[in-house]
């Protein structure tokens, strides 16, 4: 497999983390699983190659182009060997301010974006199709977000990006009462502001902070053993990480670390055998 990481234009650098192509040319009947896990953040991906979509467990096939919001767990996707696709990984807040949509309304969920778009001066995955290099579509990207951004005109109200930019840069690591009660919030207000803007609690936005932290410290290879992760990362016991890291990653952290190919950040293609994950 191919992976790219673009940065996107200084201007929507407040909305877009970065772009991503991941292509794969091997044939063969096997499908490739990839998993996705819980990282506090949408996106957007748009599949080139007809007959390529990914499907869930239900055999549900995706959309060839969708905005997906917050996910809470993990979910695993199916694919052919053969793929060419491209995606916007956001900033947490970006459903709201760039689509004008309640994040919470695709939380654990997708939307077909050709469907979406269809309004707009141009058609997306149209634009997308018709682009001669991978310059060309980021460029195609670049100009609808930018697009929506203006026509929407909307801005994540402040204290509810003040505390999603904390928590984020605390890695989850804070008390949500003390910066309730400093910012003189009520827990019920900042529980409805997040939800409509970020798509979570912030509690659970807060876990999936703290959860990310850990990931990265496991990821690369900063400790002895798992409980020197828990420990660090404020989990009661090696116990309570693993089932964390279940909840949010689907696998172990030995199955993560054995088992999964993560070209995409937070996107892995899941290299094991289903019975042998279940062994675990």
């Amino acid at each position: 497999m191919h992976f790219q990481q673009i940065p996107p234009p200084d201007y929507l650098k407040p909305y877009v983390r970065y772009y991503w192509t991941l292509e794969n040319h091997d044939r063969g009947d096997q499908l490739k699983t990839f998993s996705a896990i819980a990282d506090g953040c949408p996106g957007l991906i748009f599949q080139q190659l007809s007959g390529t979509n990914f499907y869930d467990k239900d055999e549900k096939k995706l959309p060839a182009c969708f905005l997906y919001g917050q996910t809470t767990g993990h979910r695993e996707l199916y694919t052919p060997q053969q793929f060419r696709q491209i995606g916007v990984y956001f900033q947490p807040h970006a459903l709201r301010t760039v689509f004008g949509i309640d994040a919470g309304a695709l939380t654990d969920s997708c939307t077909d974006l050709g469907g979406l778009s269809r309004p707009e001066p141009f058609n997306l995955p149209e634009r997308l199709l018709g682009a001669r290099s991978l310059q060309e579509q980021i460029d195609v990207l670049s100009q609808y977000l930018f697009h929506l951004i203006q026509r929407n005109n909307l801005r994540i109200d402040a204290r509810t990006q003040q505390i999603a930019s904390y928590i984020a840069g605390a890695r989850g690591d804070v008390s949500l009462p003390l910066l309730q009660r400093d910012l003189g919030i009520s827990e019920r207000s900042l529980e409805r502001r997040f939800r409509e803007h970020i798509g979570v609690s912030p509690k659970l936005f807060a876990r999936i902070g703290r959860f990310q932290a850990a990931l990265d410290c496991l990821r690369g290879g900063q400790y002895d053993k798992l409980s020197d992760i828990a420990f660090e990362h404020g989990y009661a016991d090696q116990s309570h990480f693993i089932r964390t890291f279940r909840e949010f990653a689907g696998c172990s952290p030995l199955q993560f670390h054995q088992q999964s190919n993560e070209l995409i950040e937070n996107f892995p293609e899941r290299t094991g055998t289903k019975d042998a994950r279940r062994k675990e």
